[in-house]
């Protein structure tokens, strides 16, 4: 058997989760394979990511992963085994989160962020215009959209206050970060082919035998791990797994826009990351004195869901509706003629917890439902998914007694069945990217 036909675990996508999970398995001592069908690590969704780095999800387990992931980010080199060429900036400037209805005023969110030990400071009314420079700190939820006669309009209750969470922030650039952990993947030994798709994915007995790519052929393989994003449904399609019926993916169209920067006399409007459930939005600091503007779902956003991957790339009147809720909290930012950001897929489960799980056909395992929120978390997911295949393919029932995931930093451990395919809808979900 040719040895570049052969390996010990192919993953399908090379993004920055598939890289991740690679780079995990080839410092196991496993002969690892990424097949990814653009031409380059980390060119599919994984380019599209806000990258926000952020500790506060509306689970325990989401939060410890989240807040661990701060510290590999910010231990980088440490991290991917050598210092490369390209300096990789973590833009540590922490997240500043509103209280609104929406978020029962941070109730439940302080209480987990306590409960996992994530440092934060409550930030009270009077003190939110030294933080917000310029903003217009009334309430003004629900968010609406711009075509209700009611968008825009307060009852002037100021926001009641905010929290801030110094482990935080932002990385300049997805692609690049995705190229260097690529980089340590082949370092370790992994091996890598773009430009290439998977057509179908063997099974013999009940277990994985290998796949079949359009310009690789055959390759022999006891493991497979799909990673494949917003494919990830279809590539479950090729391996006949079974997908319980609570729990799938699917891709979500978003769009996420681009405008300069807000200007006051104290200097530009945002230096941190801002999550405002009050209208609707996530901001962050862009590079170049930009902003850069997500939706967080509220109830009047129809989410775009697909039944395939192709999609319209232009920005539609999503990216205007995300644009004037902004204006709404920042009244001098200034909305351009030509709308600037992009539209992307996201690979989101139905309560935006990913999967990161075995499969009920022996040596299929699924990382998906990830790309709206868990690019801060890659570090960590490599090693939560490196454990969980060397643990299975060992004899551990996973499905039985779910594995617990030591986290290196904190010490905590995670309930790996947090992440199951068998696991209810969770509740306790935001419904929304903030997972």
């Amino acid at each position: 058997m040719a040895e570049r036909s052969a390996y010990d675990a192919v993953v399908i996508g090379a993004g920055v989760i598939g890289c991740a999970i690679a780079l995990d398995l080839a410092r196991r001592g496993f002969r690892t394979l990424n097949v990814d069908r653009g031409p380059a690590p980390g060119h599919g969704s994984t380019s599209w990511s806000a990258a926000i780095i952020r500790p506060y999800y509306s689970t325990t387990d989401g939060t410890a992963l989240a807040y661990e992931a701060h510290f590999a980010w910010q231990n980088w080199t440490e991290y991917l085994g050598y210092r490369p060429d390209s300096a990789l900036h973590y833009n540590d400037c922490g997240c500043l989160v509103l209280e609104a209805a929406e978020n029962r005023q941070l109730a439940g969110t302080r209480s987990i962020m306590r409960e996992v030990g994530v440092p934060f400071t409550d930030v009270a009314a009077g003190e939110l215009p030294e933080w917000l420079p310029g903003a217009d700190l009334r309430q003004f939820s629900p968010a609406r959209r711009i075509d209700d006669p009611q968008f825009g309009e307060t009852a002037g209750d100021p926001i009641t206050g905010a929290m801030f969470c110094p482990t935080g922030g932002y990385i300049s650039d997805p692609q690049l970060a995705t190229a260097q952990i690529a980089h340590a993947v082949e370092q370790a030994g992994g091996h890598f082919r773009f430009n290439d798709t998977v057509l179908a994915i063997h099974q013999s007995a009940g277990k994985i035998t290998g796949l079949t790519c359009a310009n690789s052929g055959l390759i022999h393989a006891p493991i497979v791990i799909n990673a494949a994003g917003p494919a990830s449904r279809w590539v479950n399609d090729l391996a006949g797994a079974h997908q319980p019926d609570h729990i799938s993916t699917r891709p979500l169209r978003q769009e996420v826009a681009y405008v300069p920067m807000p200007q006051s006399p104290q200097g530009p409007g945002l230096r941190f990351v801002l999550t405002d459930a009050d209208c609707g939005i996530y901001m962050r600091p862009e590079q170049s004195g930009h902003l850069l503007i997500g939706s967080l779902e509220p109830a009047c956003d129809t989410l775009e869901y697909l039944d395939s991957e192709d999609f319209e790339t232009s920005l539609s009147e999503q990216w205007t509706n995300q644009v004037w809720r902004a204006a709404l909290r920042f009244p001098d930012l200034g909305i351009p003629n030509t709308a600037q950001g992009f539209a992307a897929l996201y690979d989101v489960s139905e309560d935006w917890i990913p999967v990161y799980d075995r499969s009920d056909l022996d040596g299929y395992f699924t990382a998906i439902g990830t790309s709206g929120n868990q690019f801060k978390n890659a570090p960590l997911v490599g090693g939560l998914m490196g454990h969980l295949i060397e643990s299975v393919m060992n004899g551990a029932d996973h499905d039985r007694t779910p594995l617990q995931f030591r986290l290196p930093a904190t010490g905590r451990d995670v309930g790996l069945g947090a992440f199951s395919r068998l696991r209810p809808i969770n509740r306790a979900s935001s419904f929304s990217v903030l997972g």
